[in-house]
């Protein structure tokens, strides 16, 4: 298992946490693996989820960061989104 998973899980359930997230969301980064996001936290896993976010590692590096707003990183084509688009704003909040 990629050590940057095991980072950005770390860092999305401290940013998750006490925010009551509802949902289910798929973060995929090219070439490392996925991470998920539900009521129950952040975990490196591949299971089907509402809504997919994918990325390449710099991009993901970068939303998880705070330097790149992910709604910024949809539109300019950098973060794709294959589901539930209401989630993935929803997500977009919790994570800003």
């Amino acid at each position: 298992m990629s050590e940057m998973l095991e980072q950005a899980a770390a860092v999305l359930n401290e940013k998750l946490s006490g925010e009551g997230f509802d949902a289910s969301a798929k973060f995929a980064i090219e070439g490392l693996g996925a991470i998920i996001l539900d009521g129950e936290g952040a975990r490196i896993s591949d299971d089907e989820a509402d809504v997919t976010l994918s990325a390449d590692a710099d991009t993901f590096q970068e939303i998880l960061s705070g330097e790149l707003n992910p709604t910024s990183a949809f539109m300019t084509g950098k973060l794709s989104v294959d589901g539930d688009m209401g989630i993935a704003m929803k997500l977009a909040s919790v994570l800003a």
